[in-house]
């Protein structure tokens, strides 16, 4: 009898899980008048490969998780269409201790959605958008006029590269079916409002003055004055993401292309594709949500012999929202990215949902 490799073994865990998964995400896609296409079930199997890779990287099995929060990743992964196995990457998904109301730690699996998973979601559900074009990025010591308007008449913007200097703006030109031509800009210093956001998360449960302090300093100062400063950095908990120089101008791009693509309108052919959307690109509504219950349905993949249909929607509750803590163990992260809720400066517990660039 041979004895099973860790390979082997990874890969019949896998086998498994593709199993007891998929049948769930169709069943409930078509649940709600979808049928799943071949394209959804590949970005379906690619999400559980990430997932399993992610865990396994962890020293998890998916045995360890709340199988209704794979489930409700994995519906929105395929609802969207997001694939986490594409080049550049649209989707990627960490590993998170979270607490529940009696105080007592779970571990669950977040999805983030890369920046080329937003334009990949702009060119498919935005509102009469016939082509998404490559987004311009525009340095310090570049040469960039603005588009002007006169009366309906609009002269396109002008930009001469140099390649020299900070990113300063980033430029999508989205052309649309009447023939149109739009071009959507987003800017460095509109990015200290996803900072703040970042902080207020961080300090949202702090019973100190720390909040209000932080607000306070950093009111006056721009977001490379804020970020380099390193007692702000501290009295914020602004992550290493945001504050490393190695990874500081990669996180900045991401917000301001962001902050671009989330602003223009959206049109979705069915309202759970919708729900899922807003899911997935509103932090504050996950914030909000149960995501982890100690009633969580638990299925030992040893023993699965067939499919059971979970619902793919938590409960929702007046109770103060989970509090996310630090994991005890390393986060997979993708390059240079760290997710937070792009909530209001000043977020309050609430079941509202609210949308802010991520």
């Amino acid at each position: 009898m041979t004895e099973n490799t860790p390979a082997t073994t990874y890969k019949s865990q896998l086998a498994k899980v593709n199993d007891v998964f998929m049948p769930m995400i169709a069943e409930q896609l078509q649940g709600n008048g979808i049928s799943m296409t071949d394209y959804q079930r590949t970005v379906t199997l690619n999400a559980m490969t990430a997932i399993s890779t992610m865990l396994s990287d962890n020293s998890l099995s998916i045995n360890d998780i709340d199988h209704s929060n794979i489930t409700n990743i994995l519906l929105q992964v395929a609802a969207l269409e997001l694939n986490a196995s594409a080049d550049p990457r649209e989707v990627y998904f960490i590993v998170r201790n979270k607490k529940d109301k009696s105080g007592a730690k779970h571990q669950v699996v977040e999805m983030n959605i890369e920046g080329d998973g937003n334009d990949a979601l702009l060119a498919r559900f935005g509102r009469g958008v016939k082509n998404v074009y490559p987004y311009w990025v525009v340095r310090e010591e570049d040469e960039f006029e603005y588009p002007k308007h006169q009366g309906l008449k609009m002269t396109p913007p002008a930009w001469t590269e140099t390649g020299r200097g900070k990113v300063i703006r980033v430029v999508y030109p989205i052309e649309f079916n009447n023939g149109e031509v739009n071009y959507y800009i987003g800017e460095r210093a509109d990015v200290k409002r996803n900072l703040l956001a970042h902080v207020a998360n961080n300090l949202m449960w702090d019973h100190s003055n720390a909040k209000q302090d932080f607000m306070d300093k950093a009111e006056g100062m721009t977001l490379d004055e804020i970020l380099g400063d390193p007692d702000l950095v501290k009295l914020g908990k602004i992550s290493p993401a945001w504050s490393s120089p190695q990874s500081r101008e990669s996180m900045i791009l991401r917000k301001m292309r962001n902050n671009v693509v989330k602003k223009i309108p959206k049109d979705f052919s069915n309202g759970f594709i919708a729900m899922e959307y807003d899911k997935s690109t509103d932090g504050n509504y996950e914030a909000m949500r149960r995501d982890v219950t100690e009633e969580a349905n638990q299925t030992d993949f040893d023993t699965v012999t067939e499919a059971k249909t979970i619902e793919h929607e938590p409960e929702v509750t007046a109770e103060e929202p989970d509090e996310v803590v630090q994991s005890d163990m390393p986060e997979t992260y993708g390059p240079d990215e760290e997710p937070e809720p792009d909530v209001t400066p000043e977020p309050q517990p609430t079941n509202e949902v609210e949308d802010d660039p991520f």
